[in-house]
């Protein structure tokens, strides 16, 4: 399904597993953008926890509990390379202005990224706030000078990371729709509150 023309925000994770900022993060997108569309990925600067597929399922869940339709899932855009999403996103919405959007943790990594310029150059970029990684003035400079356009989103987004979850299992961090996941696969050796 195409979303309605406008602004598009595209918002990858790992998924490893989705957290309660996950979903807070996808809600708050719902609140400034026309549409938003989300995907699983392999980063290839993480270990991770589970295989693509069941991360899938996990963060399909979430969409699914989520229940917007203006928020899809779409996994066709994973790819390991951020600008390799971006071009299949590119071809897929044509007309439509892309805002891919990172967490403020990764800020400082994005020029690390494969063709980080040519990303930044295609889109706009929006920076979510995630509590306890603020946005450094000397990250945001040397994006600016990658070709960045900025959009600092007002968001406050809870300091859960999924690599927190797979150090020291937590149940209250897993949103409640991802359990019969979880459970049925034993991943994370998370065991339900």
């Amino acid at each position: 399904m195409t979303p309605p023309e406008g602004r598009l925000a595209l918002f990858g994770t790992s998924a490893d597993p989705p957290t309660r900022g996950h979903r807070a993060l996808l809600e708050g997108l719902l609140g400034l953008f026309p549409a938003v569309v989300t995907w699983a990925s392999d980063n290839p600067l993480k270990q991770h926890g589970a295989p693509l597929e069941l991360r899938t399922a996990l963060l399909a869940a979430l969409v699914g509990a989520i229940d917007d339709p203006r928020l899809s899932l779409e996994p066709e855009l994973s790819s390991p390379w951020a600008v390799e999403t971006l071009e299949r996103a590119r071809a897929r919405w044509p007309q439509r202005e892309l805002v891919f959007v990172v967490g403020s943790d990764l800020a400082g990594q994005i020029p690390r990224w494969k063709r980080a310029d040519a990303l930044l150059r295609s889109c706009r970029l929006g920076l979510a706030r995630r509590e306890g990684w603020p946005l450094q003035t000397a990250d945001l400079e040397r994006l600016r000078d990658l070709g960045a356009s900025l959009d600092l989103l007002p968001l406050a987004i809870p300091p859960s990371a999924s690599s927190r979850i797979r150090e020291r299992p937590d149940p209250a961090q897993v949103p409640s729709e991802l359990w019969p996941v979880l459970l049925q696969h034993n991943l994370y050796g998370l065991s339900q509150p």
